[in-house]
Order: structure tokens, then sequence, then C-alpha cells
């Protein structure tokens, strides 16, 4: 009976860790958005709001899943990863995206950064090279209820004529030189974020198409990986 009773207390002991750390998620967040998002001067309340509200622990893998609110990328798999977070939120500020925004996505990866857009513009159409994460983000993002993300298995370097023109777009991996067929498809008036350069040194972009001529400003040095597609044959 003693042996038993020990037994049940270890067991129940072992189990607390687990429950603490998901009821910690919350408070995990929260504080990513103070000490990793707004200290570093990311200011805008939808922004910042939108960052409280997705929960990151579920677009990252179950084994980093302890991780989730840490100030780095993560892999995810297929040698991609989930950007750092203050990286999502500086990069969606830059777009200053609006509530009746159509938006294109370039590299959906986990999805993390498309909820973080659903809760901010009208639509998402988010473009996955790699099949099976372009299926996983779509699943995630059905199972928590995002409506008005479209997520499909293509090449980003042609973009979504289907759907365009975008008010925006953004671009989660870096191409060599902006691809042409998505300054095409972008509005006029529209802005779009782009890191571009090199193999993992590259330099974040805004770019806004005025009187149909691109205005193009330098933001931050960053280091995404590099963009698939048929943009690597020309």
């Amino acid at each position: 009976m003693r042996l038993s009773l020990i037994a049940a207390v270890l067991i129940c002991a072992s189990c607390h860790p687990a429950q603490t750390q998901v009821a910690d998620f919350p408070a995990q967040r929260e504080r990513m958005v103070k000490e990793q998002i707004i200290m570093r001067g990311v200011v805008e309340e939808r922004v910042l709001a939108a960052m409280r509200k997705v929960p990151r622990e579920e677009f990252v893998p179950a084994e980093f899943r302890a991780e989730s609110y840490t100030d780095r990328p993560l892999p995810i798999g297929y040698d991609q990863t989930i950007s750092q977070p203050f990286i999502v939120a500086f990069m969606t500020e830059k777009l200053r995206p609006k509530p009746t925004d159509h938006v294109l996505e370039i590299g959906t990866g986990s999805g993390y950064q498309a909820a973080i857009l659903a809760e901010l513009v009208a639509e998402v159409y988010s473009i996955e090279i790699i099949e099976p994460l372009a299926k996983n983000a779509e699943a995630t993002l059905q199972r928590l209820g995002y409506k008005n993300v479209h997520v499909k298995a293509g090449d980003g370097y042609k973009g979504w004529p289907e759907q365009a023109p975008f008010d925006a777009v953004i671009v989660t991996c870096a191409p060599e030189r902006v691809p042409s067929a998505l300054i095409d498809q972008l509005k006029e008036g529209g802005r779009m974020i782009i890191p571009v350069g090199a193999k993992f040194a590259q330099e974040l972009y805004l770019l806004e198409k005025k009187d149909g001529r691109l205005e193009q400003s330098a933001v931050l040095p960053v280091r995404f990986v590099p963009m698939a597609g048929e943009g690597l044959e020309r």
C-alpha cells in the first residue's frame, strides 16, 4: 500500500512540470511581447495585440514546444525555421497592415506569420514550396479557426496571379533579387517587405509602388533561409 502511494505521488509529481509549462504559455507570450518586441521598438498596438493573441507554441514542433517563446528561430523540419518573434513583429509593423488588405505571403513555413497577419487583415494568401510544410500549416491554421488564410503549395517566385493584385506582400525567405512577378502583383500604393541577398546574409527592404515605380529603402541586416524555386535557375 505504501509503495503504491509513493508511486502515485511520483507519477503526479512528474506530471506537474508539464501542466505548469502549458499553463505558463500565456504568461510567456506576454513576457515575449514586453521584453523581446516592445523593448526593441515595435509599438503598433494592433501588431502587439496579434502577437499577444496567437499561440506560437501551436506552430512549433513538439520537441521544441518548451522553447516556443525564446528569442530565436526554431527548426520546423525540411531545413526550414519559424522566425524569431521579434522579426515577425518587426516585419509586420513595417508592412503597415490594414483591416481591408489582401496580403500575399511567400514562405508559409509553420503558418505562424500567416496567423499574425490574419488577425490584422481581410485575407491572407500564403505560398509554401515544400508541400508537407504547406499541408501541416494549413491543418494548423484550420484547427485554430483561421478562415481568412489560404495556403497552397507552389513556387513563390511566381506569386499567386489568380488572386492578384495585393495590397501588401511579405516574403519570409531570401531571394538574391526581388522577383518580378511579386512586383507585378503588387497594387499601386502597395507595400512589400522582403529580405534580399546572398545565402544567410541579406538586407531587409521595404518597397512601395508609387506611380508604377518602386521606392526602396533598406531597413535591417537579416539572415533568412534562401528562397527556393525557379528563380534559382536563372
